[in-house]
């Protein structure tokens, strides 16, 4: 293995062709051995605690990081064990210490890929830094999520701040709380509860009950996954019943880290945690193929991901081997589910021409703005440079695809909307916003701009 003291990492590359938006998968389970020793995080003396705003993206924590001096966003992800960097699309730079190349191995079909190790490392966040953080840099171009997301995303960090903080994570306003465990003390109200994490490798796991097409309570063991933008994996099991329900279909879940993860998206009647119940949550059942790198699953029955753990704030105590739950107003909140069949994502940019002024000679008032480069022409005609969004993957027999909509098509507007004006979920939303609504959906294929209408339908009838 080649090893340097020190090396300049330039963080880009080119979109992956099928969109995960909503599947996204960064559970990356680094099975090769490496030794994990390290500095711990800690506060600036005589600070005991701090707070931090993230960003949630369909259904994910992004938190900002500095490694080395340098700004960049990570995902909190509780399902990996050490800070993974991507090759991701840009121009931000990064320098890492100590680099050796090693071999990665996780989730997905494909071939372990190779990646850096790096030691040495300074993580900062506000008040809370780690001079000597390890992390991995995965330098494959395909293992660019960012174009899925609508926003850059550096990387994932999970297990390492977990392990030294006591961490209050609330949903509803947007923060994290990071305290020191010697100065914490735990305040339950009378709508928390608390249950057990185990913590085994690097990950927590918790104890949670499903009923799936029958009326039984099945205890099961899952994965503590806030990497996850889905809302519950079960592995099915027929020995304990837990099988897959009759309504259902076949799906592409997301990518790991070797390859695409396919199954089964469908509803269980009942999730509980602690005593709160979740009814008709959903679930996907992934194919044992996309586990194949995982020799031994011990007695883990699933994961848990953002689209339920968002329905509670949260006190993650890796310390103290607790969880505290308490739920808050997004419990009751639908489930997402793609009724039109279609997957999104950026594909770079592209110039479009507006006029600034009406037939009346007046400046149009615009309350968004989302181009990067602006030119007037003559004063009445703006070329914006804006994102461009394109169909990365459609599901069969959807009604996209009866339709005739294809992938590589280009959006331009849905329901008469120009989507340049909008974030990627915003769009996502609008391509699903409830069962039975008519979408027109004005495309560009081939330099020529053509107009599909569909009506969503609910997947599960």
């Amino acid at each position: 293995m080649a090893s340097v003291a020190s090396f300049f990492v330039t963080l880009r590359g080119n979109p992956f062709n099928i969109s995960v938006l909503h599947h996204l998968r960064y559970l990356l389970m680094l099975l090769c051995c490496f030794p994990v020793s390290g500095q711990t995080y800690n506060f600036t003396e005589g600070v005991t605690s701090q707070k931090v705003k993230f960003e949630l993206i369909n259904n994910l924590v992004v938190i900002p990081l500095e490694v080395n001096g340098a700004k960049l966003r990570f995902i909190l992800d509780s399902g990996v064990s050490k800070p993974i960097l991507f090759n991701l699309t840009g121009q931000d730079s990064v320098q890492l210490n100590n680099v050796t190349e090693i071999t990665l191995k996780g989730l997905g079909g494909g071939e372990p890929i190779k990646a850096l190790s790096s030691r040495g490392n300074h993580f900062r966040l506000k008040t809370i830094s780690n001079k000597e953080q390890l992390l991995y840099v995965v330098m494959d171009k395909h293992m660019n999520f960012s174009p899925s997301l609508g926003m850059t995303i550096h990387g994932i960090i999970g297990y390492d701040l977990f392990r030294d903080f006591v961490v209050d994570l609330n949903y509803q306003t947007k923060t994290i709380v990071f305290h020191d465990p010697a100065h914490y003390s735990p305040k339950l109200g009378r709508r928390d509860r608390q249950i057990p994490l185990t913590i085994l490798k690097s990950k927590a796991y918790i104890p949670a009950a499903i009923y799936v097409d029958n009326l039984r309570d099945i205890p099961v063991k899952l994965l503590l996954d806030t990497g996850s933008s889905d809302a519950v994996w079960l592995f099915s099991d027929e020995e304990k019943g837990i099988g897959i329900p009759v309504k259902n279909y076949a799906d592409y879940l997301g990518k790991g880290l070797n390859g695409p993860i396919y199954g089964k998206r469908t509803i269980i009647k009942k999730m509980k945690l602690a005593d709160f119940e979740l009814s008709n949550a959903k679930a996907a059942f992934p194919d044992k193929l996309s586990f194949s790198a995982i020799k031994d699953l011990g007695d883990r029955n699933g994961s848990v991901g953002g689209e339920i753990l968002k329905r509670f704030n949260l006190v993650f105590n890796y310390p103290n081997n607790t969880i505290t739950l308490r739920k808050n107003g997004n419990f009751s909140a639908p489930y997402h589910y793609n009724m039109s069949g279609i997957e999104i994502q950026h594909n770079g940019l592209r110039y479009i021409a507006e006029r600034l002024t009406d037939d009346l000679g007046l400046v149009k008032s615009e309350e968004r703005d989302f181009g990067t480069v602006q030119i007037l022409l003559e004063n009445r005609t703006r070329l914006s440079l804006v994102p461009e969004i394109i169909v990365s993957a459609i599901r069969a027999g959807s009604p996209a695809e009866e339709a005739g909509l294809q992938e590589g098509d280009v959006i331009l507007a849905v329901n008469g909307k120009r989507i340049h004006q909008f974030h990627l979920q915003e769009i996502t939303q609008m391509l699903n916003e409830k069962e039975g609504k008519r979408v027109r959906l004005l495309i560009e294929r081939l330099k020529k701009d053509l107009l599909f209408t569909f009506v969503l339908k609910n997947v599960f009838q």
